[in-house]
Formats: structure tokens, C-alpha cells, sequence
């Protein structure tokens, strides 16, 4: 809306041309999402307060965790609008991948957000039930994929990018529409697995978020695309936007959900954070990167899925606790030093998911 406003004034107030710079619009969606979580951030803890929305805390779990049972939950509401606000400020609203990636927050949003009502203000103790919350998923996922196989204008849209290989990207065709799905929906789940610590999921999707930022930039200019031999997206430009809202909205929800937690983000928000980042790495054809810089949200994953599995075929657990940073609680290990070292291994990643993109 602001670039709007700023073309249309321009001509009497050109310094107003400024406000249409990509790197100012990015700037100031930091600064707006992240202004937004912190002025109402203490407004949602109060009302979830008020209302008693607090998280219910499972028997088996780590016992530190126990004194975490009625700290305020579904704080994911305030990251949705804080990216939500900013993104419908500062991006151009005349491109399609604004929409798209506002649709798909919102519509994980939802379906995260039926969860915890069901479970914390109904006192439903599984919440949505599970076929329903994976159906929902995937149909959302299905519409999201068919959208942008039916709504591609270039073949680099539909190219499969292998990381080292810069001469190989096939054209994928209709095996598109499952990549989307699976990359969607297995992101979604993934970081919804990761967030059981104070902190652990919000600043390693800040992390991710802020390189897609600069992945996008790269893939929407032609010189740099040719350069490193990844596909020229135009309008991934707007991306760099909506990634940014993701850096300032998360940064401000940490401010209240750092160690000792004032408020979870609940499934509302982990459930659209993840599937925010996955459909972000379809849209500018990086979806191996997603899993090198979110190796944090692939082995908490691959922890469950390990830990299910084993139990049900040989009746033995590999892990002290699923997913693998309660592991490391029952260890022993303080939950603060659990929270940075996931952290730290996620910066290590992400550094090394730019790098891919040289050397190719």
C-alpha cells in the first residue's frame, strides 16, 4: 500500500521515490513487524491471561517442564498479524506471490489455531484430531501447488535446483505439484515438532528467513541469477519483503518468548511459520536449501519418526524422549543450553546453504 501511495505522490513529493525502494521497504517491514509484536505483545499475554488460554503441559514429560503448565499459549496469533500488517504495507500488492504466501500463512494459521482452541479452551486433550489436521493440511497444500503449476509463465518456475550441480535443473512438470506438497506440509509439521523449548523454532525461522531474504533478491535479479546459475524469478523480489516481516515479527515474539517463556506461540503459529518457510523456498525454487539451513527441523523430525518407529517394531526406544531436544533435557542438560546450541548449529547451516550457492 505504501508503494502505492508513494508513486502516486511522487510527482509532487519526490522524495516520497525513496519508499520505493526494495531495500527501504525491507528495512522498514522489519522495523513495522517487529514494532507491532512488541506494542501488542503484552496486550495478547494480558487477554490470554484473562482468559486463562494457557499451555497444558503432558505427565511424561521433562519435569522442568512442569512449572511451565497455564504460561499463556497461542501467542502465534500476534506473529501472524505483525507479518500480515507489514507485508500489506510495504509489498506491492499487484504481485501474485504477496497473495500467495499471505493465503498460505493464513490457511495454516487457521488450521493450527482450530487446534489449540479445541485443546486448550475446549479441553479437548488431542486437540483437532489428527486425519483432520493432516487432511486440512493437504488439501490447503494440494490448492497451493495446483495454483502455481496452472499459474507459472516461465519454465524456471517449474526447474528442480540441485545444489553443486549448476548445470542441472530439470524441468519438472507435473511432478511439481507433489514437490509443493510435501515440501509445504513436511515444513509445516517439522517446525510445529521443533517448538517445545522456550525459543527453539522462533529464532532458527528468523535465521532461515532472513537468507531467503537474500535468495530472493538473488533469484529476482537477472545478473545475479545468471551469475550463480539459479533460476531468474522476477517477481521473488516481493519475497524479500515478506521474509523481512518474518525477521522483525519473530524477533518480537522472542522478546516475550525467550527463556523463562511469557508466552507460547502454539500451533497457530508454528504450523503457518513452517509452511510460510516452505511455500518461500517453492516460490524461489530452493527447496534442498530449506532442508540444509533447516537441518534442525529435519532431525527433530527424523527423531520422531525414528523414535515411532523403532518402538513399534522392536518395542525399544532410541531416544530418552521424542522429539530430540527432550532428549538431551532428560540427559540432564539445562533447557537454555539446548535452546542456543540448536541455534548455533542453525547459523552453521545456514552459512552453509549460502555457500551452496557458489559453489556450484
Amino acid at each position: 500500500m505504501i508503494v502505492w501511495l508513494a508513486e502516486l505522490l511522487s510527482s509532487q513529493f519526490t522524495f516520497l521515490n525513496v519508499l520505493t525502494y526494495l531495500s527501504v521497504r525491507t528495512v522498514m517491514a522489519v522495523l513495522t513487524a517487529l514494532a507491532f509484536s512488541l506494542f501488542f505483545g503484552p496486550k495478547l499475554i494480558r487477554f490470554l491471561q484473562k482468559f486463562q488460554i494457557g499451555q497444558i503441559v503432558r505427565d511424561d514429560g521433562p519435569e522442568s517442564h512442569f512449572s511451565k503448565a497455564g504460561t499463556p499459549t497461542m501467542g502465534g496469533i500476534l506473529i501472524l498479524g505483525a507479518i500480515t500488517f507489514s507485508s500489506l504495507l510495504w509489498a506491492r500488492w499487484d504481485n501474485s506471490y504477496v497473495w500467495i504466501v499471505i493465503f498460505t500463512t493464513l490457511a495454516f494459521g487457521a488450521i493450527g489455531f482450530m487446534d489449540d482452541y479445541l485443546k486448550v479452551v475446549r479441553k479437548h486433550p488431542d486437540g483437532l484430531i489428527a486425519r483432520w489436521k493432516y487432511f486440512w493440511q493437504s488439501v490447503t497444500a494440494l490448492v497451493l501447488a495446483v495454483v502455481l503449476f496452472l499459474s507459472a509463465t516461465t519454465p524456471a518456475e517449474l526447474t528442480f535446483v540441485m545444489p553443486f550441480f549448476k548445470q542441472y535443473m530439470p524441468y519438472l512438470g507435473l511432478a511439481f505439484i507433489p514437490l509443493v506438497y510435501f515440501t509445504v506440509v513436511g515444513s509445516s509439521n517439522a517446525v510445529n515438532l521443533t517448538d517445545g523449548l522456550d525459543g527453539l523454532a522462533i529464532m532458527p525461522t528468523v535465521m532461515v528467513a532472513a537468507a531467503f531474504a537474500l535468495i530472493a533478491y538473488l533469484t529476482s535479479h537477472v545478473n545475479y541469477a545468471q551469475y550463480l546459475y539459479i533460476p531468474y524469478i522476477p517477481k521473488a523480489s516481493e519475497l524479500v519483503i515478506i521474509c523481512g516481516t518474518i525477521v522483525g515479527a519473530g524477533l518480537g515474539f522472542l522478546w516475550f518468548n525467550t527463556y523463562p517463556a511469557q508466552v507460547f506461540m502454539g500451533d497457530v503459529g508454528s504450523l503457518s511459520l513452517g509452511a510460510l518457510l516452505g511455500v518461500i523456498a517453492v516460490l524461489v525454487r530452493q527447496e534442498i536449501l530449506l532442508v540444509i539451513m533447516g537441518g534442525i527441523f529435519v532431525v527433530e523430525t527424523l527423531s520422531v519418526i525414528l523414535q515411532v518407529g523403532s518402538y513399534k517394531m522392536r518395542k525399544r526406544r532410541i531416544f530418552r524422549m521424542a522429539p530430540i531436544h527432550h532428549h538431551y533435557e532428560k540427559k540432564g542438560w539445562p533447557e537454555p543450553r539446548v535452546i542456543v546450541r540448536f541455534w548455533i548449529i542453525t547459523i552453521v547451516l545456514v552459512l552453509i546453504g549460502l555457500v551452496t550457492l557458489k559453489v556450484r
